[in-house]
């Protein structure tokens, strides 16, 4: 296919697959859910990078000598309904702020190929709706065990497990009046200091 470098020559009212995703060669940053474009914010603001920035060099350190492998945006997260689905078939591609797989055959030189074990958004008043509905819905759908909502404005991490193919809230952090150390349900060796995550 023919390379797209110019985002509005995009038909927004028409659905792509990840076979055309893979022609886009402009600057702008989409993702896709169920085909459709998704087009990414601006870069964020200095609180959400601190944030992410803890977050993902709490979860490196404590994978590091694990099989589990941790990554942040940008990265290419395929959401297949088979491993045996061919590019053309693929509708659905994001970029989580950050994620942790655990299967290996998963992985390749695009991304994953699959849903991860856990992955982390950090909100933003531009994509808190698309982070609470369309993305918890998604990951829900598509089997991602833990998914973790944290807001660096208002100074919490809420956590929801997926129990019976339902996200159930594990729990929700608020700085204020939660422990300092908090851990999901998947990994509760793993612990996050909300005052190193939302140190200003």
């Amino acid at each position: 296919m023919k390379p797209v470098t110019d985002f509005s020559s995009l038909d927004l009212k028409k659905r792509y697959t990840y076979a055309d995703y893979l022609t886009w060669e402009f600057s702008e940053r989409v993702e896709l859910i169920k085909g459709w474009i998704h087009k990414m914010s601006p870069a964020p603001k200095r609180w959400h990078q601190k944030a992410e920035t803890v977050l993902s060099s709490k979860f490196y350190s404590h994978f590091e000598n694990h099989s589990c492998e941790v990554y942040h945006s940008p990265f290419d997260v395929r959401l297949v309904k088979n491993k045996g689905q061919k590019d053309q078939e693929i509708d659905t591609v994001v970029q989580p702020d950050i994620c942790l797989v655990c299967d290996p055959s998963k992985l390749d030189d695009a991304g994953c190929k699959g849903a991860p074990d856990l992955i982390i958004e950090i909100l933003s008043e531009s994509t808190s709706k698309k982070d609470y509905n369309e993305k918890f819905n998604l990951y829900q759908e598509n089997g991602v065990k833990e998914y973790w909502l944290v807001q660096p404005e208002l100074f919490y991490i809420e956590i929801y497990a997926l129990e019976n193919d339902i996200y159930e809230r594990f729990g929700l952090f608020e700085k204020r009046n939660s422990p300092d150390l908090v851990s999901g349900k998947l990994f509760p060796d793993l612990k996050v200091s909300m005052a190193e995550v939302f140190a200003r």
